[in-house]
């Protein structure tokens, strides 16, 4: 016989874990599934771009529009990463495959919009633009998949803020030292 005191205790118990778990999962799981797309099309130029200007060697005034870092490949390429990673996802969250296609688009527009400012305030392809390197991407990635829903809750969303600043320096340092890129910014 069990008495009413343990029961108590055990459902006490149960929904401390319970809690906790879901605590858990909303503020990190969960935030780096919704985000993983935008990252991965963040990324996938560092490896897998190259090849022909975005720009087509354009100029507004005297500057280029992108610069040569900017290519058809990466621009590709980060579009199928973000896809690649929805279509992963959707089998868990039937809404992630369009959120990822708006978070690709998003990142895309983001990296482009900084390299646009970057040629117009005379910054070389490759030197530092803080917080719009760091961020840029990011931000028009969830602008763009705002409307769709399902956005991590606060503490998730400063989660991913947190670590989207700390990801760019350790993935910049680690792609610095594999020669993927020239500089570990």
């Amino acid at each position: 016989m069990i008495c009413i005191c343990c029961t108590g205790l055990y459902t006490l118990f149960t929904r401390i874990l319970c809690a906790s778990v879901s605590f858990l999962f909303d503020t990190f799981a969960y935030p780096l599934l919704y985000i993983l797309p935008a990252y991965i099309a963040n990324g996938a130029p560092v490896i897998f771009g190259g090849g022909a200007p975005l720009d087509m060697h354009r100029k507004i005034g005297k500057k280029r529009i992108f610069g040569n870092n900017k290519t058809f490949r990466g621009t590709a390429f980060m579009m199928l990463g973000a896809i690649v990673i929805g279509l992963a996802e959707y089998p868990f969250f039937k809404y992630m495959l369009a959120i990822a296609v708006l978070l690709g688009i998003g990142t895309i527009l983001g990296d482009l919009i900084g390299s646009f400012i970057k040629r117009r305030i005379e910054l070389k392809p490759g030197r530092p633009f803080p917080i719009m390197d760091q961020y840029g991407f990011f931000i028009f990635a969830l602008i763009l998949a705002y409307p769709l829903g399902h956005l991590p809750d606060t503490y998730g969303l400063i989660f991913i803020i947190i670590l989207t600043g700390v990801m760019h320096l350790l993935t910049n340092i680690g792609a610095h030292l594999l020669k993927l890129k020239d500089v570990p910014w």
